[in-house]
């Protein structure tokens, strides 16, 4: 597999190459994507909203207006990367999980000015103040407007079902080891459940920093361990393409279809549905572990057959494990999290919070 990006900005970004045509391997991507540059987090969203860079990132979507696309509808993703400085990824068809057509995207730079974004990409510039923009050819003709959207998870908030495990819903009720609760009631990374699980149905909320001058994994990162052997990455990959060890990913193992990643100190959703391995009574594994996932109510994960166990996780075994919350070094916050044990079904049914798809608003 090969990729194809083009910008202008001419620096090198949250793994990104800016600034020309560039043609390049997986593996090669993956190592940028990897660099980690970590800088002070804002995890309060009042208090980001001091930053201008924080009010004008999000996402937006248009209609060309005239060319061979007239008519045809585009989502933007623009990311602060700090100090005035963004990036965009413009996908045709509309935003990821709101019609992207899951291949054609293009690159976008953008500086900001007095309170407007400037944003620019080949034959095209364009500008962006509160909650609309504007497209203009090289000519200087207006050939798209772009109106901002507010998208918001459609399980946010779900409830759990009377056979449900509360792990946590805003105190402390015995289920995690040490929890670090804030006064706001949320929980932080670094924590681990008491209870062992084997197959399983998993709703959780999180939340990432706005840190936007850091860079790869030092972005916003934590993960989900399953049963301390399959991390599940977290991480502010808003404006990013969604690789094997970005935000939705099955770490270093597997990308999610697509990103669905919101901006960050936006709540975001992750459903899951767990089938642990099975062994036999000598130890070999006889069937793998499979891992179905919706980030924000898109699939992104249909029964994924994990090779082996991720990254630093536990070694493969047929006992059950708790599940981990990783503390990479990176404020992140949780809430409503909770389990549905399915240890003793051999069940395959699809989990009543993975029914919908898509985002339950957008504005």
């Amino acid at each position: 597999m090969r990729c194809w990006m083009s910008g202008l900005c001419g620096i090198v970004r949250r793994g990104v190459i800016c600034g020309l045509v560039l043609t390049c391997s997986v593996s090669t991507l993956s190592l940028l994507a990897d660099d980690e540059v970590e800088h002070p987090a804002v995890i309060d969203p009042a208090a980001a909203e001091a930053d201008p860079d924080f009010q004008l990132q999000g996402e937006f979507v248009g209609y060309w207006s005239s060319g061979e696309k007239a008519g045809k509808k585009f989502g933007l993703q623009v990311a602060s990367l700090g100090e005035g400085k963004f990036s965009g990824l413009e996908y045709e068809g509309g935003l990821p999980g709101g019609g992207w057509n899951l291949w054609n995207r293009r690159w976008w730079a953008g500086e900001r000015h007095d309170g407007e974004l400037s944003i620019h990409t080949k034959g095209f510039t364009g500008t962006i103040q509160g909650n609309s923009g504007a497209i203009h050819d090289e000519e200087g003709h207006e050939v798209a407007k772009l109106t901002r959207v507010i998208r918001r998870s459609s399980t946010l908030g779900a409830k759990p079902p009377e056979d449900a495990v509360i792990l946590f819903g805003g105190s402390d009720n015995g289920e995690f080891e040490m929890p670090k609760i804030t006064s706001d009631g949320l929980l932080s990374e670094g924590t681990i459940t008491k209870r062992t699980v084997g197959d399983f149905k998993l709703h959780l909320e999180f939340m990432t920093p706005y840190s936007p001058i850091s860079t790869g994994q030092g972005r916003g990162n934590s993960g989900v361990y399953m049963q301390e052997r399959y991390e599940l990455q977290i991480l502010d990959s808003f404006g990013l393409v969604g690789r094997f060890n970005e935000c939705g990913s099955l770490y270093r193992t597997e990308p999610p279809y697509q990103n669905m990643c919101l901006p960050p100190l936006t709540w975001q959703t992750y459903d899951v549905d767990f089938r642990g391995a099975r062994f036999d009574d000598a130890g070999n594994k006889i069937s793998p572990t499979t891992i179905s996932v919706r980030h924000n109510g898109v699939l992104v994960h249909d029964r994924y057959e994990m090779p082996n166990k991720t990254g630093a996780g536990k070694a493969e075994g047929p006992d059950p494990r708790p599940i981990r919350l990783q503390d990479h070094h990176n404020p992140v916050r949780f809430r409503n999290i909770w389990l549905i044990d399915e240890s003793d079904s051999d069940s395959d049914e699809e989990p009543c919070c993975l029914q919908t798809d898509g985002f339950a608003s957008v504005r």
